[in-house]
This record gives C-alpha cells, structure tokens and sequence, in this order.
C-alpha cells in the first residue's frame, strides 16, 4: 500500500484569511498578465502539495477534495509517480515517437491493452489530453465503420476543442461564442433519474431512455450512419449521474445490434475512481475503444485510445499523430501509477473512501434540506442541492456558497452539473481515514451554514 496512506499530521492548518495576501497579489498579476477565459474554483495560488494535502502562497494547508479535477487518484506528487519521471528527465525528455520511437511508449501501450476489459486483441495509441483523446477515437470510428454520424448524451461532458465541444451538452461557459460547432454530431438523454427527461420512475421506467434511441434513430438520423455512441459510464462535469446497473448492457446490445461502436469515455472516472480500474467493469460492458486521461499519469498531461485491434488499425500509416503525444516523462508516471494500482488495494480504498461517505452524506440528507439527492460509486460520489425537494429547483448560488465556506475553513471541492448545482468528490485515494473525516467535518459544516438544518 502506497506510504501516503498512513499520513498522520494535521491538515488543514490556515495561517491567514482566505485568500492571503500572497494569493491576492498574484491574482492581481493574473487579471493583468492572463485573459479572463480560464476559470478558478478557488481564490489562491498553490505552492505544494502531497498526498491529499496542498499548501498554498501564504503557507495555509488545505485538504483537497477536488484533485486537479479528478487527476490525482494516486495522490499529489506521489512518491513513486515522482522518482520515475525525475528518472526519466534525466535520460530522455522528448524525441517526438513520430520521429524517434521509445519503448516505455510500446510496454504502456502493451499494459493498457491488458488492463483494459475485453478478451479481443487490442491497441492503443497516446496523446495529450482527455480532449484530444476524444477527438480521435471520434476519427478512428468513422475511419473503421466508413460512418460519419456520433450520438452523445445530454449532461455529457467531452472536452472543450471545437469536435470534443460539439459533444459537449452544457452551453454556458463552455459552448457560447464558440460556434459553429461539429456536424453530424446527434444527443440523446442519458440516465439521468433524479431528473429524468420522460418524467418516468426508476425500475417501472424499464429503461426507457435506451429504447427511446431508436426513435432517434427513425427521426434523427438513421443507425446506419452512426459510427460510435459515445457514453461516460458514470456522467463527470454532468454531475457525478450514475446511471441505473441494467443502462449500458441495455446500451451495448443497441448499438451491436446496429453495428455502430461503443466509446467508453473513462477519462475522469479511469484509474480507480469508481472502486474498479475502470468504470465500465461494474456492469460488464466492454467498449470497442476506451478513452483514458486525467489520473493516468499521476498528474502529467497524458491521454489513451485504447480499442479492438482492427478498429484502432482503420487509419492509415501517418493519419494519426502529434508532436508530444506519449511524451517520455508522462509515460514513465504512468508506469508508476500502474505499479501503485497493482496490488489492488487502492481500489479497496476507493470502496471504503465512498462507503464512508455515502454514510455521513445520507445522514446529512436528513437533517440538511438543501441536499436533493445523494449518489455515486466508489469514490466518485456527489451531491444535488436543490432549492426545494419537491421542485428539484437547482441551487446553484447555494453550490458556490457552500464550496467558499469549505475553502475558508482549509478543505477544497469542486462543482459539477450542467446547472452548476452539485458538489462531486474527487479526493486522492491515499486520503487517511482522519484527512477523510477532518474534510467531511468541514464539509458538513458549509452545507449546514448555507443550508440549516439540524446539526
């Protein structure tokens, strides 16, 4: 078990106000220097970070529940993660596999081909970005099926470069302006039960949302012409939506049925997020290609397409590429991030990481009317506040009060939801069991001073 597990010290431990003066400073540096498109969950600048912890400018340590969004499933600056690529720095930087090949590219390809599900032989291909992967296992599809057509989901989040954007179903901050947007680009709504789109209950519903695609199909566009459905297996940037255990095998036998690939976007919920390696092993469905980023280097850009050997072989010698794509360093982190999962027993932390909160959560659901709805899987857990149960009216102003009111008390968390109205979890998964109650604690106390209820 990785060493950052036992971590023993106290956390959270604020020196200033919050934000400091430090941070201040440079935030003003950054309205003069840096355009005001990139967004900041938090007002302040980061110095370092271990295991679960981050210390920001003016020396306040903060617990960190938001994980570089999701790319810190082996926690910061990982002992291990850290040796490897400082190893690898010192060998070989960047040659560019386009030009000069190496073999960490060849032997991690050759791990994720194994690791991912599915008994067919398999190949994988690397570049930067969850973005970027998507984008081409996009191209890759259309290549392999001669379709040009891809069905998304409502809530879906892909990434944010113009073709992943046109996957992407949430229009404010990310689409607006942007346009014009990919065609031949199809949505549908996805599991989505506490706000089911066919006003239907789950079980009585049957899965009707997967039925309902073949009206897309007869109205929309006609199955012959979709190449891929792409599907988050649990929704990210959507909310944390864990759809219901019958959804994807139900998913799997359409497009089989039509021929058309499944594309298993795992980017934030890979490597261990949901107590499996991989998100889609919880209901047995196997995709024809998985796309990986985020935790997979421990926190270096690095992104896979991982798929059936003969869809990956579509595209011709040079019609996939990319100058830093598998760049040395990020793969020697990989490397090290596989080691740290082989063992298993950072997926059993995962399963405790959620059971745990799922525990106090739903307690908190009881006594805090603010939260509508309480769901995950593994440690992938969030919450829906809502204005009132009944309306299910989204409250987002709450959502912000409640994530300034945790950074103000040392514990950092992030948003999710196309109305911007869930709080996710994505702590590093060597959290302590006292850094997860320490965070809990605060994190009960923001929903309660934005929310009431009983304490």
């Amino acid at each position: 078990m990785p060493s950052t597990l036992t971590t023993k010290q106290p956390t959270i431990q604020l020196k200033t106000e919050v934000p400091g003066p430090r941070s201040r400073a440079l935030f003003a540096r950054r309205e003069s220097a840096v355009p005001r498109g990139p967004f900041h969950v938090t007002p302040i600048f980061a110095a370092e970070a271990h295991g679960a912890a981050l210390t920001d400018v003016d020396g306040n340590r903060y617990l960190d529940f938001a994980g570089g969004i999701g790319c810190l499933n082996v926690g910061h600056t990982n002992d291990a993660v850290v040796k490897a690529a400082s190893a690898q720095m010192a060998r070989l930087v960047h040659s560019s596999f386009n030009v000069v090949p190496y073999e960490s590219y060849v032997a991690l390809a050759e791990r994720l081909n194994a690791l991912a599900p599915g008994t067919f032989k398999k190949k994988t291909f690397f570049v930067n970005s969850g973005a970027e992967a998507v984008e081409n296992a996009v191209k890759i599809a259309r290549v392999a099926t001669g379709r040009s057509s891809i069905l998304a989901f409502e809530d879906g989040f892909h990434g944010r470069t113009l073709l992943a954007l046109s996957l992407t179903s949430k229009t404010h901050p990310y689409k607006t302006g942007f346009g014009p947007f990919a065609p031949e680009i199809y949505r549908a709504p996805f599991a989505y039960c506490y706000r089911c789109s066919y006003h239907l209950q789950y079980p009585s519903c049957a899965i009707a949302c997967v039925d309902a695609l073949e009206d897309v199909f007869k109205r929309y566009v006609p199955a012959e012409q979709v190449a891929a459905v792409i599907v988050e297996p649990v929704l990210g940037e959507g909310g944390f939506v864990v759809p219901p255990g019958e959804y994807l095998p139900r998913l799997r036998a359409l497009t089989e049925k039509h021929g058309i690939l499944l594309i298993a976007d795992e980017v934030q919920t890979g490597f261990g997020r949901t107590g499996k390696m991989f998100a889609c092993e919880h209901s047995g469905v196997v995709p024809d290609i998985l796309v990986t980023a985020k935790s997979l280097a421990g926190g270096l850009p690095l992104a896979a397409i991982t798929g059936r050997a003969e869809v990956m072989d579509a595209p011709g010698v040079g019609g996939l590429g990319g100058t830093f794509g598998g760049n040395p360093v990020a793969l020697a982190a990989a490397h090290a991030v596989l080691d740290e999962f082989r063992d298993g027993k950072l997926l059993e932390r995962a399963n405790a990481i959620g059971e745990a909160f799922r525990t106090r959560a739903l307690a908190w659901k009881t006594r805090v009317p603010l939260i509508g709805d309480v769901r995950g899987q593994g440690a992938m857990w969030a919450l829906e506040l809502v204005k009132d149960k009944a309306t299910k009216a989204p409250a987002k102003e709450e959502t912000t009060q409640v994530t300034q009111k945790a950074y103000e008390r040392g514990l950092l968390t992030i948003t999710a939801g196309t109305y911007g109205n869930v709080i996710r979890t994505l702590m590093p998964l060597v959290v302590s069991d006292a850094e997860l109650r320490e965070g809990l604690d605060v994190l009960e106390a923001a929903l309660t001073a934005v929310g009431g209820g009983r304490g």
